[in-house]
C-alpha cells in the first residue's frame, strides 16, 4: 500500500510543482519518448537477466503491493515449530520422517497452510529435519550447512533487486540517448518556424526529464524496497534456524521456541507471554488431534 502512496506522491510533487512554475502538463506527454525509454530499458534488462531472474523480479514487485509477513504470521509459525519440536521430544526424531517426506499430508503441517505456501520454507525445514534423523552430524556442523543454504537462498532473493538497481542507474543514460534523437529531428528542421522548434527542443528535453524521473524516482526507491522485503522475508528461515538448532542440542521445545523467537525484529516478535499461548493452543491442538 505504501508503494502506491508513495508513487502518487512523486507524481503528485513533480507535476504540482510544474504547474505552480506555470508550466502546461499538455507538454510532457511525449510518448515517443516513453517508447524509446522504456523499450530500451526492458530490452537491456532482457538482454543481461535469465529469465528465472525475470520471473523473480516480477514476483517481488507484486508482493511489494502486499503487507509482507506479519506478527500473525510468526505467530502461527512459532506454533508450527513448538508443534514439530514436540513430537520430536515425545516419540522421538524418527516420528517426524512422515510428516517431512510428504509435508502436504503431514496432519501438523497441513494445519498451518500459510507456512506450505512458502515453498522455500518448507525444503529448508524438511531438508533440515531429514539431515538430523540422518544422524552423524555436530551441532556446529549442522548450524554451517543451514547457513550455507540461507546464504544461497538469500542471494537468488536479492538477484532481482540487483537487476533492477542496474536499470534504474541506465535510465538517465538512455533519457539522453532519447534527447539526442530529438535534437537530431530538430537539426533536420532548422529551417521551420521557431515555435515549431521550440517544440521539439522540448519534446527531446522530455527524454532526458523521464529518464532522471523514472531512475531516482521510481525505479531506485523499488529496488531498495525488494532488498529490504528480501531482508525482513529471511528472518522467517532464520527463525526455523534457531528452533531446530537449539531442538537438536538437547534444549526443550519451548526454550528452543524462545531461541526462535529471540531472532525476529520486534515490530514482528510475539511477546514472551503470547508465545507461551502460542505453546499452549498448540500442545491443546495437538492433544486434540491425538485424542
Amino acid at each position: 500500500m505504501l508503494v502506491i502512496v508513495g508513487i502518487v506522491v512523486v507524481i503528485g510533487a513533480v507535476i504540482g510543482g510544474y504547474v505552480m512554475e506555470g508550466g502546461v502538463v499538455g507538454v510532457l506527454y511525449q510518448p515517443a519518448e516513453l517508447v524509446i525509454i522504456g523499450g530500451a530499458a526492458l530490452g537491456s534488462l532482457l538482454i543481461g537477466t535469465p529469465l528465472t531472474v525475470v520471473q523473480a523480479l516480477l514476483g517481488q514487485l507484486t508482493g511489494l503491493l502486499g503487507s509482507g509477513l506479519t506478527k500473525a504470521d510468526f505467530a502461527d509459525l512459532l506454533g508450527l515449530l513448538f508443534k514439530v519440536f514436540r513430537a520430536a521430544q515425545q516419540n522421538g526424531i524418527m516420528a517426524l520422517e512422515s510428516h517431512f517426506d510428504k509435508p502436504k499430508e503431514s496432519a501438523i503441517l497441513k494445519a498451518h497452510p500459510k507456512f506450505l505456501a512458502r515453498h522455500d520454507s518448507v525444503s529448508f525445514l524438511s531438508d533440515s529435519i531429514k539431515v538430523i534423523i540422518v544422524g552423524g552430524i555436530s551441532p556446529h556442523d549442522l548450524a554451517d550447512l543451514m547457513a550455507e543454504d540461507l546464504e544461497v537462498h538469500h542471494e537468488e532473493a536479492r538477484g532481482p533487486a540487483g537487476t533492477l538497481a542496474k536499470v534504474a542507474d541506465a535510465l538517465p543514460g538512455l533519457g539522453i540517448v532519447a534527447a539526442v534523437l530529438g535534437i537530431v529531428i530538430t537539426m533536420g528542421a532548422i529551417d521551420g518556424p521557431p515555435s515549431e522548434l521550440g517544440h521539439k527542443v522540448g519534446a527531446a528535453l522530455v527524454g532526458t526529464f523521464l529518464g532522471i524521473l523514472l531512475s531516482y524516482g521510481f525505479l531506485q526507491p523499488l529496488a531498495s524496497a525488494m532488498e529490504l522485503r528480501v531482508h525482513e522475508d529471511g528472518k522467517y528461515e532464520q527463525c526455523i534456524k534457531a528452533g531446530v538448532l537449539a531442538t537438536y542440542k538437547g534444549l526443550p521445545p519451548a526454550i528452543a521456541i524462545e531461541f526462535a523467537r529471540r531472532v525476529l525484529p520486534h515490530t514482528v516478535r510475539p511477546s514472551f507471554e503470547e508465545t507461551e499461548k502460542i505453546c499452549r493452543n498448540s500442545r491443546d491442538a495437538a492433544g486434540a488431534q491425538a485424542a
